[in-house]
């Protein structure tokens, strides 16, 4: 993501936090109207490895749904580094789809705009009940307290996934499941043009995900319990600089992939030039680049010590995709529809098949296809070791801030500038100067 993406993304994202109340495109009480029964727009978020991909995937379905209810649906798959700022504005304009994917951990700072419908009681009844969907991805749909702003559709959670033939190379016989495993490994690993291991240093989304889960593993939670900004813990601090240390210290992350956002990381694992990556559902990348299932392994994320768990040995956010309803959508009945149409048992095992990632529903979970032993891996770990990002209003401008850091260090240490203590606290400090007061 280029700096001028970022800072454009920062202050729309401000800019809709401090004018929360005003926003909501217009409709800041009732829900929308049925002016338009017979159509609907939709912006899908990018899941597969190219746009083509997932107009290939979603097509067929929305035809469906067309055939079963009458309604034409408009699809637009919107790329991931376009679709938070597309969102964000349409909030502000009032000119937005009738339904979309969000990131999962938006869900708050969307909430707080007051564009989308909440999904109270008589809502999630239409779509089949609250109880349909597993805790841990009801858990980042919105503010604790509040009704959801959305509806889980796909659930990821991170996982480590190692090229067996490099690993056969080096004479590695298993994946590391310590931090400390996983540099010596990665040391092993680094060599003749091979890295050890590939991270996306431009991505300030996927840089977040790892330092909060980092995060966790020393006891912060980049923000208070009253939800301020609390970027310059000790424990933060410790989180980003092991992170970024991983290319500026320990030198198995290649210094190029600090300018890594659109994947290539994934590319160069399926061309053997990288040994291991921390991703969310890889597979079908993998399978977009001509690597084989049995070309690659998967287990889970690494912790600093023991096993996976909660608190301390959280090894992954609560990764995911929801479905949302913009509320002065002109064909409210029927974005509803949707909504159930695409979380029913039948369309989450289709899409959730179709992208490698689990689905959310807890019957559509138990269907055999999510039984492999890389689905299993992420299952387990959204189950018993992933932790939401935090629901607050603020999530999003914390992602372009700190995300933004953790980019310029990353840079740093590609430069050969020095990646210290102060020097990471510093570009914390600056981040957390550009959050909003409270």
């Amino acid at each position: 993501m280029r700096r001028s993406r970022a800072a454009a993304v920062g202050a729309v994202t401000l800019s809709l936090v401090l004018t929360a109340a005003a926003c909501g495109g217009g409709t800041s009480g009732s829900e929308g109207s049925n002016t338009r029964p017979r159509t609907l727009t939709y912006w899908a978020s990018n899941q597969g490895a190219n746009l083509e991909v997932d107009k290939k995937v979603l097509q067929p379905e929305l035809d469906k749904f067309e055939k079963e209810t009458g309604i034409e649906v408009e699809l637009e798959v919107v790329p991931w580094g376009d679709l938070l700022n597309r969102i964000l504005t349409a909030t502000t304009s009032g000119q937005g789809p009738d339904v979309l994917n969000i990131g999962n951990t938006w869900s708050a700072s969307l909430q707080s705009s007051g564009a989308l419908l909440p999904w109270d009681a008589e809502n999630f009844r239409a779509i089949g009940g609250e109880d349909r969907f597993v805790a841990s991805a009801l858990g980042s749909t919105g503010v604790q307290g509040q009704d959801p702003a959305a509806v889980p559709l796909y659930s990821m959670a991170y996982a480590l996934y190692y090229n067996k033939k490099l690993f056969a190379e080096a004479g590695i016989d298993k994946p590391p499941a310590t931090w400390a495993e996983l540099t010596e490994t990665g040391k092993k690993l680094s060599r003749g043009g091979t890295w050890g291991l590939g991270a996306e240093g431009s991505n300030l989304s996927n840089n977040i995900h790892q330092v909060f889960v980092l995060g966790k593993q020393h006891d912060a939670d980049f923000f208070t319990p009253d939800g301020k900004a609390d970027f310059t813990s000790d424990g933060a601090v410790a989180a980003v600089k092991q992170y970024v240390d991983l290319m500026a210290k320990d030198r198995i992350i290649a210094p190029g992939n600090a300018e890594y956002a659109q994947n290539q990381s994934l590319s160069d694992f399926a061309k053997d030039r990288t040994a291991m990556v921390l991703w969310q559902t890889a597979s079908a990348t993998f399978a977009s680049h001509g690597m084989k299932d049995d070309e690659w392994g998967v287990a889970p994320a690494p912790v600093q010590s023991g096993e996976p768990g909660p608190g301390a040995a959280t090894n992954s956010m609560v990764a995911g995709i929801n479905i949302a309803v913009f509320k002065n959508t002109k064909n409210i009945d029927g974005a509803k529809k949707f909504v159930k149409f695409m979380t029913s048992d039948e369309e989450q095992v289709i899409l959730n098949k179709a992208y490698g990632s689990i689905p959310p529903v807890r019957a559509a979970q138990q269907d055999p296809a999510f039984d492999t032993p890389a689905l299993a891996v992420l299952r387990d770990t959204l189950a018993t070791s992933a932790t939401p990002l935090p629901q607050v209003p603020e999530e999003s401008q914390f992602e372009t801030v700190v995300g933004t850091a953790v980019k310029e260090l990353f840079a740093d240490a590609a430069a050969g500038r020095p990646v210290t203590t102060e020097s990471v606290r510093a570009r914390l400090e600056k981040a957390q100067q550009q959050m909003p007061t409270k």
